[in-house]
């Protein structure tokens, strides 16, 4: 069962996710020729203040 993660800054509405969710899903599918059923996607939303890019906060 491959388990997908995706960490990103909130600001998706659900029926982006959804979206998100069913593309990364299919490109995972074709590319390792995995049922699309058994691939898990998950998202999680991390607070623009947690995050940092070249040592600067993002928040």
């Amino acid at each position: 069962m491959p388990l997908i993660q995706i960490s990103q800054t909130p600001g998706l509405s659900d029926e982006q996710k959804a979206e998100v969710m069913a593309a990364v899903t299919r490109a995972y599918a074709e590319a390792s020729g995995k049922n699309p059923s058994s691939v898990w996607v998950t998202i999680t939303e991390v607070p623009r203040e947690n995050w940092g890019v070249g040592g600067t906060p993002l928040g």
